[in-house]
């Protein structure tokens, strides 16, 4: 296989590049994980409830349980329940029984009135009037048999594992995670732990990458830096093909240098795409090897956050059948506005703050491609559509949302 012809020459947008991705990515099988290891996963097929919660009436109040018919008055306390208590007497009627937070009621009780209402003397207490049911939790009052409690699709969260847990839900189906290769490209390149020479820089690039991979749910497998030789290219590509997706950073322009276009067809990368009309980010490309999706980053480390942000992280969820693989996306307002020439959509890297139900973003001074500090506090990506070359200030643009606001 090579490089598709026709279509694969065209620089597209970035919603007609992402509509083409995912498009093309298939779902990754589901397996079983414990409970307590499945936090943040995927999961696969619904949780529908086996049982009721509560599973039997209990006291939501420390008081006393007692039937409603015989209120208000004063009753003889003939024993007490705490949590955990198991099939506790028939309360006869005209009595009463005191009753801890999450004890089980009695059978012939229907209401509990607190401690606080209540005027003990000795061996019997006078109680107000109350209504039937007061501070009973009724079987199935939270979740009743068969009701569908955590659909699939749902990144598993502590409440969504709470519920799954008081389910009885020892093991949950999940989607596999993605084992994602990456692969940095350039003799600039060095590890971390070298001095960088004049001329080099520091790999810094899969750090990032390698945390946005494992925040969207993937297995990140780093590589390494290959150097810009077209045969340490393909062996390397193609070593990587073996996960469930490539992702490479560097070298997928059109330079005397940039071998990896040419590295990914002779590895049999068949390549979807070239290019998105965006900046930054406009050398990307998107393919696949039999199952193995492929995804070429440029080399700037803002380029390929803001490429794997739009692209790479949404298909890493899809892969695992997330019911929402994009980030949200919200107008905010441009205090300064902005300007840009046409024909491509800027990505503008800001950090946002809220003002009522309005929220303001605030550009990073530095939006060159280069300027990794840029990337610190960034709260959202905002989209100038390509079309656009004027933003009046105070005016709004659409946003992706990169964290809370």
């Amino acid at each position: 296989m090579g490089i598709a012809t026709g279509d694969s020459a065209a620089v597209l947008s970035i919603h007609d590049a992402s509509a083409r991705i995912q498009a093309a990515i298939g779902r990754l099988p589901a397996e079983a994980v414990a409970l307590r290891a499945a936090d943040g996963r995927i999961l696969a097929e619904p949780i529908v409830a086996g049982r009721p919660l509560p599973g039997f009436a209990n006291s939501a109040m420390d008081g006393f349980a007692v039937r409603a018919a015989d209120l208000p008055g004063t009753l003889p306390v003939v024993g007490a329940i705490a949590a955990g208590a198991r099939s506790p007497a028939e309360l006869a009627p005209g009595t009463a029984v005191r009753i801890m937070t999450g004890a089980p009621v009695p059978a012939g009780a229907d209401t509990i009135v607190m401690f606080e209402d209540a005027t003990a003397d000795g061996d019997r207490v006078t109680l107000p009037a109350a209504r039937r049911g007061d501070h009973v939790r009724a079987i199935g009052e939270d979740v009743a048999i068969g009701e569908l409690v955590v659909a699939a699709g749902v990144a598993l969260g502590p409440g969504e594992l709470t519920v799954a847990a008081a389910l009885g839900c020892a093991t949950v189906p999940v989607a596999r995670r993605p084992r994602v290769a990456i692969l940095s490209t350039g003799d600039e390149l060095v590890a971390i732990d070298a001095a960088p020479a004049p001329g080099q820089l520091v790999d810094s690039s899969s750090y990032g990458l390698a945390a946005a991979v494992r925040a969207a749910g993937g297995e990140a497998i780093y590589l390494g830096v290959v150097a810009d030789d077209r045969a340490a290219t393909i062996a390397a590509i193609a070593q990587a093909l073996t996960a469930d997706v490539v992702v490479t950073t560097g070298g997928v322009s059109a330079g005397d240098h940039d071998h990896v276009r040419d590295a990914l067809a002779a590895a049999g990368v068949t390549l979807d795409f070239w290019k998105v009309a965006m900046k930054p980010g406009k050398p990307f490309a998107f393919g696949r090897a039999g199952a193995t999706a492929v995804f070429a980053l440029p080399g700037n480390p803002v380029s390929s956050f803001t490429a794997f942000e739009l692209f790479v992280r949404p298909a890493l969820l899809a892969m695992q059948g997330a019911a929402r693989t994009t980030r949200p996306r919200a107008p905010v307002v441009l205090p300064d506005g902005y300007r840009k020439p046409a024909g491509r959509a800027h990505v503008v890297r800001a950090a946002l703050a809220r003002d009522g139900a309005r929220l303001i973003a605030t550009p990073h001074a530095k939006q060159g491609s280069a300027m990794q500090s840029s990337l610190v506090g960034c709260d959202a990506l905002i989209e100038i559509a390509a079309e656009v070359t004027d933003i009046e200030p105070g005016a709004t643009a659409p946003a992706w949302l990169l964290g809370a606001t």
